[in-house]
């Protein structure tokens, strides 16, 4: 290894972390992404992974330690893409060091992927466990074979199931999201069961959504462009949004929409008690004439309205009309316009 590489430069902070983890203090374990070839996603491309010395990140961890009232910290998120490539005794090390540095804190998190999450041994995840690691947010995106093989996601549908209840075993909270969209229109009933079939085998803690927005520069674009996908749009994935929420059963996760790509936000709560009310909010959009509905998707995708209710606030619902006035939207267009509006917020 060239020695540059060894030498100390600083405290680093990776580009990504879950909305969930807003609040969280944020240490870097790995730079990147050690798969980088999901066709959907543009993040890391380019970028190479490497793992960070740990006497690096306890480093600075003691930094953060000084800088930050230690009383405060009660949340910490391991940064980049799958923190659980790095060897368990050097992560158990990390962890262990975030306890005694920071003690109150709660929760220790990170993101994996499943294809590792499964390769792990039990006794190694219950190891990481108990240094402090104590929720997983796992990528699923969707557990269609089909769809998991054509985006280059590197794992499949029994991989996904494996690798969820092994976390679940070693006592972890483990977060899954699912992406609505990404099999297009050819795959979106597939998607929707697959998925809610691996979902109901796991019974995660979390099940969150990741409405599907496409940059122009990621690979998933040149598939559409090859006819491999056809594009989905707002109302598709509420309708495979629909499909999915049905068939989740016999489960007790917490479904939340907690990001600002997805299009109804009210689509979320514990199930099973909460299900007729998210299934009822995307029957509500779906009842909704075309004219509606293109109404509340600019609303939602410039900001306008935050929910279903702002689409009867007067103020709110004329401040829109202007918008798809002044800029000639119908139904020729509204895909072309939301799509760019929602690359915003990738």
């Amino acid at each position: 290894m060239d020695i540059q590489k060894k030498l100390y430069t600083g405290v680093e902070t990776g580009p990504i972390r879950p909305p969930s983890e807003a609040g969280s203090l944020l240490v870097r374990v790995t730079r990147n992404c050690p798969w980088n070839q999901c066709r959907f996603c543009g993040l890391f491309k380019g970028e190479k992974f490497s793992v960070r010395p740990v006497e690096h990140v306890l480093k600075d961890i003691d930094y953060m330690k000084e800088h930050y009232d230690r009383t405060q910290v009660r949340s910490v998120f391991l940064q980049d893409a799958n923190s659980l490539v790095m060897k368990p005794d050097d992560l158990a090390e990390i962890l262990r060091y975030i306890k005694a540095s920071f003690p109150h804190v709660e929760r220790i998190t990170s993101y994996a992927r499943s294809h590792t999450v499964a390769r792990i041994s039990d006794e190694n995840l219950k190891m990481l466990a108990g240094a402090g690691l104590n929720r997983i947010h796992i990528g699923m995106e969707t557990a269609s074979d089909t769809v998991l093989q054509l985006v280059q996601k590197g794992v499949d549908k029994a991989t996904h199931i494996a690798a969820g209840q092994k976390v679940k075993r070693a006592g972890m909270e483990l977060s899954e999201y699912y992406m609505p969209g990404l099999g297009g229109r050819e795959y979106l009933e597939e998607s929707a069961l697959e998925t809610a079939d691996a979902m109901n085998h796991i019974n995660p803690d979390f099940i969150r959504i990741r409405s599907l927005a496409i940059p122009d520069d990621v690979p998933l674009s040149e598939d559409y462009q090859a006819g491999i996908f056809t594009r989905t749009n707002d109302t598709a994935m509420v309708e495979e949004l629909l499909l999915f929420i049905e068939n989740l059963k016999g489960i007790t996760s917490t479904v939340k929409s907690d990001h600002i790509l997805n299009l109804l936000p009210e689509v979320e709560g514990l199930l099973p008690q909460d299900q007729d009310k998210m299934l009822d909010a995307l029957k509500w959009y779906l009842d909704l004439s075309e004219e509606e509905q293109i109404l509340f998707r600019i609303g939602r995708r410039t900001g306008v309205m935050n929910d279903s209710r702002d689409l009867l606030h007067p103020a709110k619902r004329m401040r829109v009309i202007r918008i798809v006035r002044e800029n000639n939207i119908s139904t020729t267009n509204i895909d072309e316009v939301t799509d760019g509006l929602m690359k915003r917020f990738i």
